[in-house]
């Protein structure tokens, strides 16, 4: 068991394509959570900024360039890229500071001016970088992923493109109650099937766009935010940070292979799967379990990969998913409801920032705060989501 930090504030800009620069969009993002936590820029003894390599040599040194932004005061200073994993990297490099001693009070920050259409990986010829291999050789671009993710749990678990589109049709109803949302109109799953075909049997609406937006916490020790006033503040009791293990049997792209690296070729199965790995790792830290927990935030790339991880959060047993979201479990009402914000289906991915829009979600819904969308009675939340290259990435809060 590690210490928990307080979450003494959290702040968002509003997602969507406003053609402005991911600074800006960050810069607003940390006022608001400054101002949540009643606190001045000046009283912060670290800044942690999670990059977007899509903005040039600025967004390779996100801390720093926000720290600018928001007039150099002496902070220490932190930058950390793990692609879609950015922001629980930054929250875990903040969480070490404060529980080591180093800071009393961190803001952590991420956002991002995404390109219009889907990700592709940067220019060169790097035969190296799993990335670049899977767009040259396999000729897989995201929703090409998405799409054989969705061809697997329908050959295996028996899943349909109307389970699929019951997803978005969910998380669109919750992100049209959510004012920082990118999308804020209800769909039926007749709309979503009416859609363009993307990566069969993917439609349009079954996967996420690409968005501008930004997210920031402030996080410090507890007897910081009890000095501060915060008697019950939220508190982070758990980050995952795991990598997966040898032999990874099911491959979660840009990997195409898995090797031992130095292990015997004889390595028996692994108890779990890398993206369930992560959710035990999380769990141990904070000595719960899924049947502990009020509310789930996940990684919904897509509308079959948000199935995937109810199976892999133990929401449900293994096949199990499509059931629990037809009997209304993970819907506002339901007795675990994932995506409450509305999930990356009605935000749009921002890389760097959506770890970090997962963890003010729960923070908001911990505090009772959320609106038309809460969580009656909420205890305990997750995050799941996954960066490129085996990082992991869950964050566990508790109120």
């Amino acid at each position: 068991m590690t210490g928990d930090v307080a979450v003494l504030g959290a702040g968002m800009h509003p997602w969507g394509k406003w053609g402005r620069g991911f600074v800006e969009y960050g810069t607003v993002a940390a006022r608001e959570a400054l101002a949540d936590a009643g606190l001045d820029w000046r009283q912060v003894d670290s800044i942690v900024g999670a990059d977007t390599v899509r903005g040039g040599y600025p967004g390779y040194v996100a801390g720093a360039t926000f720290a600018k932004a928001l007039g150099w005061q002496g902070a220490r200073v932190a930058s950390v890229y793990a692609a879609c994993a950015s922001g629980a990297q930054a929250v875990d490099a903040a969480r070490a500071q404060i529980l080591s001693g180093l800071a009393d009070v961190v803001l952590v920050v991420g956002a991002d001016a995404a390109p219009k259409g889907f990700f592709r990986p940067a220019g060169g010829d790097r035969p190296d970088d799993p990335d670049w291999l899977r767009f040259r050789v396999l000729g897989a671009t995201n929703p090409t992923y998405f799409g054989l993710y969705a061809r697997r749990r329908m050959a295996v678990h028996g899943d349909t493109v109307e389970d699929f589109a019951q997803v978005k049709v969910k998380n669109a109803a919750m992100g049209a109650l959510n004012p920082n949302a990118r999308y804020r109109k209800r769909v039926t799953a007749e709309e979503v099937a009416a859609s363009a075909v993307v990566a069969d049997p993917l439609r349009l609406l079954d996967i996420c766009a690409t968005s501008d937006g930004a997210a920031a916490l402030v996080l410090s020790g507890m007897e910081f935010a009890r000095r501060h006033g915060a008697v019950d503040p939220v508190r982070i009791r758990a980050v995952s940070t795991v990598t997966p293990r040898y032999p990874d049997t099911v491959l979660d792209l840009p990997d195409i292979a898995t090797d031992s690296a130095g292990s015997t070729v004889a390595a028996g199965p692994v108890a779990d799967t890398f993206r369930a790995s992560i959710a035990r790792a999380a769990y141990e830290e904070a000595g719960i379990g899924p049947e502990d927990l009020s509310f789930a935030e996940v990684y919904d790339l897509s509308t079959a990969l948000e199935l995937q991880w109810y199976e892999d959060l133990g929401l449900c047993g293994e096949g199990e998913a499509a059931k629990l979201l037809r009997e209304g479990t993970t819907a506002l009402g339901g007795h675990i409801p994932v995506n409450v914000s509305g999930g990356l289906a009605s935000f749009g991915e921002a890389v760097p920032a959506q770890a970090i829009a997962q963890v003010c979600e729960l923070t908001w819904q911990l505090r009772g705060t959320a609106g038309d969308r809460q969580v009656a009675g909420a205890r305990v939340g997750v995050t799941a989501n996954q960066g490129l290259f085996g990082h992991g990435s869950a964050v566990i809060a508790v109120r």
